[in-house]
């Protein structure tokens, strides 16, 4: 099966007065046709930066500087600003982090909806984009249309907000969602709520998904393949059933560790010693090297994304050779 995504080698660069910094470092993957890929990792490993770039809306002083992004059979990175402005919002989609400062304070979410079917459908009768608007409320769970269509985004909850936020990105019906932390900021219960849609868009809108989040639980209740980021590189990528079982890179399995399990009894929570580097000041070998439990000497040479299984590759020589 060909995917429907393929980012290849990707690199993002931020430009400074003296040379330039590498944020995303070669940073590779593929997302099927109607398939939830997950990418997990710490603030400041990457994650939003990669989305951010399929979407091309990197600006200076941040660009990008390397690698493909090959959607449906194009190379995003080839077509001009007007030919990305088609694509984003009809063929991709995007739901960002914080739904009340993405949605404008001023107009109505009815008027919001509408401006984006406006721009992708200009010649469709008002009426029909309202019967549209209408059906995709519905479908993301909204029962008091009406009511909600004629809101300004602080008159709703986050919660309420979250699913417009979902409406907006798949009125459209594209073939690719990128959600960036999908429930931050959202109780447990809503989480749980805005986690039972995101597996029910797959089948209403026959749309793959691209869920960026710190946050495993999320992973584990979404996705079937999962790429783990660390300091602007892939360090390991599998099935999500893999990644549970069978973790393989020592960030992988400290992520793992640091999720508390409801019913245990352990007084002390896990966290992974140290901090992420500076991008700045990261070396040839392995970037988490000074926070590895395992580290030694070959840790200090280049590492390679190792094959370790067809769907599992690691960048970890210790793991390759067992070690750990």
């Amino acid at each position: 099966m060909q995917p429907l995504l393929d980012v290849r080698e990707l690199e993002v660069k931020l430009s400074k007065r003296r040379g330039t910094t590498t944020l995303v470092d070669g940073v590779s993957f593929c997302v099927y046709p109607r398939e939830s890929f997950g990418i997990v990792g710490e603030s400041g490993c990457g994650k939003s930066l990669s989305a951010l770039s399929i979407m091309r809306l990197i600006s200076y002083p941040l660009h990008i500087g390397g690698g493909e992004i090959i959607f449906g059979g194009q190379n995003l990175m080839m077509l001009s600003k007007k030919e990305m402005q088609k694509v984003r919002g009809r063929e991709i989609s995007m739901i960002f982090q914080e739904p009340m400062t993405s949605l404008d304070p001023i107009f109505t979410i009815e008027n919001q909806l509408i401006e984006i079917l406006q721009i992708h459908f200009k010649k469709m009768p008002r009426n029909v984009m309202l019967e549209k608007i209408h059906e995709v409320l519905k479908k993301v769970g909204i029962a008091q249309v009406e009511r909600v269509i004629a809101s300004y985004p602080h008159q709703l909850s986050g919660g309420m907000l979250q699913r417009v936020m979902i409406a907006m990105a798949m009125i459209c019906e594209p073939k690719l969602l990128i959600a960036d932390e999908p429930t931050t900021a959202l109780d447990v219960t809503i989480q749980a709520q805005i986690l039972s849609l995101m597996n029910d868009l797959k089948e209403n809108f026959s749309a793959s998904i691209v869920i960026i989040t710190h946050d495993l639980g999320v992973i584990a209740e979404t996705c079937q393949r999962v790429a783990v980021l660390y300091a602007g590189q892939v360090v390991e990528q599998a099935t999500v059933s893999d990644i549970f079982s069978n973790p393989l890179h020592p960030y992988t399995k400290g992520l793992l560790k640091s999720v508390k399990a409801l019913g245990k009894r352990d007084k002390k929570l896990y966290s992974i010693s140290g901090m992420v580097p500076s991008m700045d000041s990261v070396g040839a070998g392995c970037r988490f090297y000074e926070r590895c439990e395992y580290a030694g000497k070959e840790c200090l040479e280049p590492q390679e994304l190792y094959e370790i299984s067809p769907e599992h590759i690691c960048r970890c020589v210790k793991s390759k050779e067992g070690k750990i």
